[in-house]
């Protein structure tokens, strides 16, 4: 009995062994870190990439951009408004909890508690618990997105969610701004579980031992996630060796990174695009549609895009970018001083005036000296900006206050769909369906709205391009946002990290299938 023990200990030390030697922990400098462990606090990009580290979507992007299964194995089209999804089973929350249809429509019914989400989901009527594995989706009216929005919903544990916390405030709150529960605990079905947890300054994930997944190639069992802000810091950690991964990299930067024989530099092509928004409802300059055409005018943003961004952004003149429906190639940048004197002279405000602008420091490629370009650019036609910029940590509580008169902000389309940039950026605001929940400028078409509407509901893709490709044209005749570029994704990491088969147009890095050689 006494050697039977000392072999199976021998045993299990080996596998110990072996286990640690074969972990590998995954080092990685972002430029910020995620604002909360609530998936749908914030609809923002680095919320969408911890989203896919420590829960699972029903659905997600493939980088070929077709949709493949996760926690639906499959679905089917029951009726024009019904779409049925058959849910994996044996999947397990980090909690421990069983994954059933139950959790998909507490997660489903919460979007609409979540400033940020509820517009996103206004066109579903609701979700239905067919058995513990299946589910109907329905929406109010035909919708040709419906798949689309299946990569948004990213399942929570109701079991854990439920009743309340230490302070009697319901655990399954969305809280925007001000501590929850969610805030602090999270779980997931996905890859990494949360074990630490210091806001803005480290987060650390572990590998779940129970995913689901047993097919993904992912051999990173440990990530050390360290906010860094500064550009050159954070590319200087990676070439020491101090971190594995980084994202964004600095345009300035790509040849650097391109000549050290230890890293590499991956890029993909993306669709987010780089605006400011001009408020109305701050500044009456702002409601004649001369000052804004002044204003974009006066903006050389091929110029930002060869000098700042270093020919790593398209130049654009509309929201969709070229091989999304609502494109439209008539719709060219238009830099033209001279016009834009014209234009304040006709508004009758050729000796200017003064404004307040605010943009984030480290939430989109080169932001500071993005917005530092407009401040002179602007000068030329008598318009003085005041500009702050901040920390990403702190922008959005300031954006979403509309603090200033004129803000930046950066979209990537949540549907691949030129619609969601309208839906969210050049709708009316309304607090009470979600749309126009990002539009701080306050440009309000009732035109826009209807169309957009009518684009929701439109199954004929050809019928829908051109009511896409007709909002974009009112948005550029009006002058409703003033347009930079779309910005490419940039990624660099040590020789060893197989960054390029987990990178998508969308900017999710899916960390859970990344090999380390």
């Amino acid at each position: 009995m006494k050697k039977i023990v000392i072999f199976s200990l021998a045993v299990l030390l080996l596998f110990s062994l072996g286990t640690i030697a074969g972990a590998k922990t995954l080092k990685v400098g972002l430029d910020a870190g995620p604002v909360s462990q609530d998936p749908q606090v914030q609809l923002s990009g680095g919320m969408l990439q911890y989203s896919h580290w420590t829960f699972d979507p029903l659905v997600r992007y493939a980088q070929n951009m077709e949709f493949e299964p996760r926690l639906a194995e499959r679905w089917e089209r029951i009726d024009p408004l019904t779409m049925r999804f058959y849910l994996r089973k044996g999947v397990k929350f980090h909690s421990g909890n069983g994954f059933t249809a139950k959790d998909v429509k507490f997660t489903f019914e919460r979007f609409y508690n979540s400033e940020d989400f509820k517009g996103l989901f206004e066109p579903f009527a609701g979700c239905t618990v067919v058995d513990d594995h299946t589910v109907d989706i329905k929406t109010k009216k035909p919708y040709a997105l419906l798949i689309n929005m299946a990569t948004y919903i990213f399942p929570m544990d109701s079991k854990f969610y439920s009743g309340t916390d230490a302070t009697g405030q319901p655990k399954d709150a969305v809280v925007k701004i001000g501590p929850s529960f969610a805030l602090q605990n999270s779980s997931g079905t996905g890859p990494f579980k949360v074990v630490e947890w210091e806001q803005g300054a480290k987060y650390v994930f572990e590998r779940f031992a129970d995913y689901w997944d047993k097919d993904s190639p992912g051999n990173v069992s440990k990530i050390v996630l360290t906010p860094i802000k500064e550009d050159a810091t954070r590319v200087a950690a990676l070439l020491s060796g101090d971190v594995d991964f980084i994202s964004p990299v600095p345009p300035q930067d790509f040849k650097r990174i391109d000549k050290d024989a230890k890293v590499k530099l991956v890029t993909y092509s993306g669709g987010r695009i780089i605006t400011v928004q001009l408020n109305q409802k701050r500044r009456a300059e702002f409601k004649d549609v001369n000052v804004r055409q002044a204003i974009v005018h006066a903006i050389n943003n091929v110029g930002i895009a060869q000098k700042i961004m270093k020919g790593t952004a398209t130049p654009a003149g509309q929201q969709g970018p070229k091989g999304y429906m609502g494109y439209n190639p008539a719709l060219k940048p238009r830099y033209d001083l001279k016009k834009a004197k014209d234009f304040m002279k006709k508004a009758g405000l050729e000796k200017g005036f003064e404004v307040t602008m605010i943009a984030p420091n480290n939430r989109y490629v080169n932001d500071e000296k993005i917005a530092e370009a407009v401040v002179g650019m602007l000068a030329k036609i008598n318009i003085k900006v005041n500009l702050k910029t901040m920390p990403k940590a702190q922008y959005w509580d300031e954006f979403d206050a509309q603090v200033a008169d004129i803000q930046m902000i950066g979209w990537h389309s949540d549907t691949e769909d030129s619609g969601n940039f309208t839906e969210f950026l050049g709708m009316c605001p309304n607090k009470e369906t979600g749309y126009g929940q990002y539009n701080s400028g306050n440009y309000c078409n009732p035109e826009i709205d209807k169309l957009t509407m009518a684009a929701q509901v439109e199954t004929d893709l050809a019928k829908r391009t051109k009511i896409l490709q007709q909002i974009e044209q009112v948005l550029y005749d009006e002058a409703a946002f003033v347009p930079f570029h779309w910005q490419n994704h940039s990624y660099a990491g040590k020789k060893n990290v197989m960054i390029k088969p987990i990178v998508n147009t969308m900017n999710f890095p899916y960390l859970g299938d990344l090999v380390v050689k």
